[in-house]
């Protein structure tokens, strides 16, 4: 998931596997996989460095199994509050 602004200052937040294209029309659209469109503050570029960030994340917090594994997760989700 990722947090999003919309144009009246709403939050927003997005699975990130539902967007299916970011467009600059010149305000940025998104696009989900479920035909909704939706019209943010950030810029394409800052929505696909949010994506990509979050896609570490996951990857990063899959490798590691167990009661050490919950923990880390946790650890990572309340630091990706602050860089994204």
């Amino acid at each position: 998931m990722i947090k999003l602004t919309l144009y009246n200052d709403a939050d927003f937040v997005v699975n990130a596997d539902m967007i299916e294209s970011v467009e600059r029309t010149p305000d940025t659209l998104i696009s989900l996989t479920t035909g909704k469109k939706v019209m943010v503050k950030e810029s394409v570029e800052d929505v696909v460095g949010k994506v990509i960030a979050y896609r570490r994340l996951i990857s990063k917090s899959g490798r590691t199994f167990g009661s050490r594994g919950q923990n880390l997760l946790r650890t990572e989700m309340r630091g990706f509050e602050t860089w994204t």
